[in-house]
């Protein structure tokens, strides 16, 4: 019998600890992209290198309306996990094409056009947000979106 957590709860558990980075006020994601078994590249919710942090000196918080009307908070200054992890593997030249994102959150509607783009197959989450706005997104596409639970992610195989 194994004591060793599965591949989703190690990454995952990895992501949460990638998030404890983030200069987000209002959120902290980590993200994980991983392929064949190995990390590729991390990122978490924070301002552009070199740049002044939410932490430091507040959020550049705008409103913006949906087209069915919902307003939605977002940050001027925050790059979210999934595209800092994006830029990283860019900067490096690494290939995510084919490639599983482990995000501490359900992506945005952004992010996930993005991913799409990129090529990820795959998206393992720790928490929802904001799925009714995905939804349409998911129905045109091949990438897989699931969830580790809280206790997937303090359970051990």
């Amino acid at each position: 019998m194994s004591s060793k957590r599965s591949w989703d709860a190690y990454f995952m558990k990895i992501a949460t600890i990638v998030a404890e980075r983030a200069t987000c006020t209002r959120a902290k994601i980590g993200a994980v992209i991983v392929k064949d078994k190995n990390i590729i590249a991390t990122g978490y919710n924070g301002s552009p290198a070199g740049h002044p942090h939410c932490t430091d000196v507040g959020c550049l918080i705008y409103v913006s309306r949906n087209p069915d009307g919902e307003e939605e908070e977002n940050c001027f200054r925050t790059i979210h996990a999934e595209i800092n992890a994006i830029a990283q593997a860019a900067k490096h030249g690494v290939e995510i094409a084919g490639a599983d994102i482990y995000v501490t959150a359900s992506p945005c509607y952004h992010c996930l056009k993005t991913l799409i783009n990129t090529g990820i197959t795959r998206i393992v989450y720790l928490k929802p947000y904001k799925m009714h706005r995905i939804e349409p997104l998911l129905e045109h596409s091949s990438i897989e979106l699931v969830q580790v639970s809280e206790e997937d992610l303090a359970a051990v195989d």
